[in-house]
């Protein structure tokens, strides 16, 4: 009996929940997201920022106090 009713209260907040997601897609089937497409500035970031990841690893193996010559790039 009141595993019943655990099962009829899941169901309408189920139902409820559907409901909720419904309204918000707007008509959409599924969750899709409009891609941005990237301007300048943004390839711009993205390049300054690998250039920099690639000088600090540059660095790093520089300083490393290894005897020998061999390099990881």
């Amino acid at each position: 009996m009141v595993l019943g009713r655990l099962m009829a209260t899941l169901k309408t907040k189920l139902r409820t929940l559907k409901m909720k997601t419904s309204v918000v897609d707007d008509g959409n089937s599924s969750h899709s997201y409009d891609k941005i497409e990237k301007s300048e500035s943004m390839r711009v970031e993205i390049r300054s920022k690998k250039a920099r990841k690639l000088i600090e690893e540059t660095l790093r193996v520089a300083d490393s106090p290894r005897t020998t010559k061999s390099y990881s790039f």
